[in-house]
């Protein structure tokens, strides 16, 4: 039975791709066997996309990701399964053939290639990477592993991927889906934007109690933390939250954002004006609540440094609400969503009202318990920093920008 590909209309009046094959009979075996046959029925065969792929695609599409189609099928089909999905608008007909492949002008316009070698796949992953592009290329085949080893991220199907292919891709997927491909690069957005936040949250809160002290040490004045005291934050106050900072789900607009661009580091200049701002802020408060405490309060020194060290201590746990995307809502956003961030306040909040009350922590710590002007002035020093941190964070990100936890991405 001879095969040819077909464009056809469905039901609903949507051009559809396949194999469609003749089924016939004879009487009699002609010299030609292909002669006198008589046509019994047209088999249509269509393997449609997943209902799935559509969405995919319009997400990669919105997270400023360029999808192309790469096939060594028939030009018809593949223009007819890249407009069900969404690759191209619909009424779109360019389909660049491999024949053509090199006499294409700007190989990076077009989004369909059809009837494409092994080496021109290859051609065109190399000629987006001369462009700066990041290449993810999927593939099953034999053919696709230089391709796959090529590119930056070559993903091979899991299910109907060969052997060769498994070994030359960096991923595979075990349910061969391209939604899964999504899922991934969401995923490896929130986990870059948990890692930021971790380290913005950790330096900015270690920088201020160096600060701190060094302050104090240039007037010379009383230190506001003693040594055990730091060593007690360190451990307490500043691990705990950025570990449950690491655990947050991401915000849910992750997707919408422009690529970053991969040169850039960790921190760029925006995180490190943060970084030194946020700890300048937590440094000013423990200092006014020390002064207050010395000359306001009349304390003497070792209840007004319990003063300051309660202050640095509390400023820095409600500081981990300060890491929230900027522009994100007040009580929206994914570090307030964050169950784990909720324990490790309350479990912070528990040890150091224990370091106070409890004799055999308060003792080496050289703390006080201090009466209720001094939990009332610890509590007012502590809000702001969060105040003055929630006004920055509210501001609208400016347009383009990949505000990730803190700071600008790109």
């Amino acid at each position: 039975m001879p095969e040819f590909t077909y464009i056809a209309r469905d039901n609903s009046g949507e051009k559809v791709a396949g194999q469609v094959s003749a089924g016939s009979r004879r009487e009699a075996l002609p010299e030609d066997p292909f002669g006198e046959l008589t046509l019994l029925a047209l088999v249509g065969l269509a393997d449609p996309p997943r209902a799935t792929v559509a969405g995919a695609v319009a997400a990669c599409h919105r997270a400023g990701i360029r999808v192309v189609m790469v096939t060594g099928d028939h030009a018809g089909t593949a223009a007819a399964i890249a407009r069900a999905v969404g690759i191209v608008p619909e009424g779109e007909t360019r389909v660049v053939q491999g024949t053509d492949l090199e006499h294409e002008e700007d190989p990076l316009g077009p989004r369909v290639f059809a009837r494409v070698s092994p080496e021109q796949k290859l051609a065109l992953v190399a000629a987006y990477q001369a462009a700066g592009h990041v290449v993810a290329m999927t593939g099953d085949g034999v053919n696709d592993a230089p391709a796959l080893r090529k590119a930056d991220i070559g993903v091979a199907m899991g299910k109907r991927g060969t052997q060769v292919a498994r070994e030359a891709a960096d991923m595979v997927l075990v349910d061969d889906a391209f939604e899964s491909i999504v899922t991934a690069v969401e995923q490896g957005r929130v986990l870059f934007d948990n890692v930021r936040r971790f380290v913005v949250y950790l330096l900015s809160c270690n920088v201020s109690e160096v600060l701190v002290v060094t302050a104090a040490a240039v007037v010379g004045g009383p230190l506001p933390l003693l040594p055990l005291q730091i060593l007690f934050l360190n451990l307490v106050t500043d691990v705990f939250p950025a570990l449950a900072l690491g655990f947050g789900e991401g915000d849910r607009d992750v997707l919408e954002r422009p690529p970053r661009d991969p040169r850039e580091p960790v921190l760029t200049r925006a995180h490190w004006r943060e970084v030194a701002g946020y700890a300048a802020l937590l440094s000013a408060s423990v200092l006014l609540a020390l002064l207050a405490a010395l000359h306001g309060l009349h304390y003497e020194e070792r209840a007004a440094v319990t003063v300051s060290f309660l202050t640095l201590a509390t400023s820095q746990l409600l500081h981990v609400f300060n890491v929230r995307g900027r522009g994100s809502s007040l009580l929206g956003n994914d570090v307030v969503r964050n169950p784990w961030v909720w324990a490790a306040l309350l479990l912070c909040a528990g040890l150091i009202l224990l370091a106070v009350h409890w004799p055999l922590l308060a003792g080496p710590l050289q703390l006080v318990t201090p009466d209720l002007r001094g939990w009332a002035l610890v509590v007012g020093a502590s809000l702001l920093p969060l105040a003055v941190g929630q006004v920055l964070r509210s501001r609208p990100r400016p347009a383009g920008e990949r505000a990730a936890g803190s700071g600008a991405d790109r």
